[in-house]
């Protein structure tokens, strides 16, 4: 081999890279996008407001007590998604009218419309029941119908079409259909997912129960709760069997149980743990900034500060980690745990407990945490090369 061709090769693969790097950063350039980062933060900040709001004054048995206030947030948080929602219907077409130099009056007055035609129905008299039926999709419904009133006064504005009365009707035309053609995005969802509930305890369960919540994530919907009523019955049923036989004695007859996740999602949805890390060390100040924030909550995988504060949502240069990442973790921790280096998880343990104290807890197998450990280190490698493209785009930016 001629040493002209061998050195070629590194020069080849760096110009792959560039020109990869160069589309994500056209895509995370694009108008729409930056305006969903520039919105979410602002909306995160309604979720917050909303949350402590209704865990104070929802009244929940017990008070203020220890227990009680976990109940008093658990029960928060869906409907405190619902009115992030409804913030991000405001704040994304403000951004989308800045960013874009749309109409403002049309931008954000045709997003207010789309977004009300398109909500769940009925609209019940109990506005806690409404926010919580909103919020597990309603801030994919805020960046949708943004985005389709978007598009519509982009196509708008080219020379035959430049009227801002022109938009107005295809805004409203839009919103219009969108009220015909109505359908519960969060129903529809639902719908398409219920097969996942028969796949049962299977390796391809657990990737494509990943895959899917992760995708979600991506999109702004709230894949846990969308899940919940699917597979939590189906796989916290597997893992009380575990339990009995683990009280009994017996061999412990399924691998893919709701606490075998803690392994899959560590610091969340995305396994965004080494993330946080990653950011805590980055060179950047807002990324410092912002992963010295988050680090403690997501120790107790604790991680939407992280997917709307960064964000991590409709992000082009995070989403193949956030996607890649849990479904590694999910195939190195399911073939440890069939070959028996790792016991099986016996109890059912809340992902708010830290890891890898809740690892241990799952499986009383003092190899659990190493093997999250592991699974931290792999994450963290998949990760890295993605986070510093990420910091070379905000530096040039």
């Amino acid at each position: 081999m001629s040493r002209s061709s061998a050195a070629s090769r590194p020069s080849s693969a760096d110009s792959k890279t560039q020109r990869f790097l160069g589309v994500l950063k056209r895509v995370a350039e694009a108008p729409f996008l930056v305006a969903v980062r520039d919105a979410l933060p602002w909306a995160f900040a309604a979720l917050l407001l909303a949350l402590a709001i209704i865990a104070v004054f929802v009244p929940v048995a017990g008070g203020f007590s220890g227990a009680a206030i976990a109940r008093r947030i658990a029960f928060a948080l869906i409907p405190a998604f619902g009115v992030m929602a409804i913030a991000l219907a405001v704040a994304l077409p403000l951004a989308l009218a800045r960013r874009a130099h749309y109409s403002l009056p049309v931008t954000l007055g045709g997003t207010l419309f789309a977004f009300a035609l398109a909500l769940p129905r009925p609209f019940g008299p109990d506005a806690l029941a409404y926010l919580r039926a909103l919020g597990a999709t309603g801030i994919f419904l805020a960046i949708l119908m943004t985005g389709v009133v978007g598009s519509c006064i982009a196509f708008m504005r080219f020379p035959r079409f430049r009227e801002v009365g022109g938009a107005i009707v295809a805004v409203a035309v839009v919103a219009l259909l969108v009220f015909a053609l109505h359908v519960d995005i969060s129903h529809a969802i639902a719908q398409m997912l219920q097969p996942l509930a028969r796949l049962g305890d299977s390796y391809p369960a657990l990737l494509a129960i990943v895959a899917v919540e992760t995708l979600l994530w991506l999109v702004g919907v709230h894949g846990p709760a969308v899940l919940a009523a699917i597979v939590t019955p189906v796989y916290l049923t597997l893992q009380m069997q575990n339990t009995a036989a683990f009280s009994a004695h017996l061999p412990l007859p399924h691998v893919v149980v709701v606490s075998l996740f803690l392994f899959v999602f560590p610091g969340g949805a995305g396994a965004t743990l080494p993330l946080a890390v990653l950011l805590a060390l980055s060179r950047i100040a807002r990324l410092r900034r912002i992963g010295r924030l988050v680090i403690l909550p997501a120790l107790a995988n604790m991680n939407e500060p992280l997917l709307f504060g960064l964000p991590v949502v409709l992000n082009p240069f995070l989403a193949i980690p956030f996607v890649l990442a849990p479904l590694v973790l999910a195939t190195s921790t399911y073939a440890v745990v069939v070959l028996g280096w790792v016991a099986r998880p016996a109890f059912y343990v809340p992902s708010a407990v830290p890891a890898p104290i809740s690892t241990y807890l799952a499986t009383l197998d003092p190899r659990a945490p190493l093997l999250l450990l592991l699974n931290l280190a792999i994450a963290m490698l998949i990760y890295l090369p993605f986070v510093r493209a990420y910091e070379r785009h905000l530096e040039i930016a």
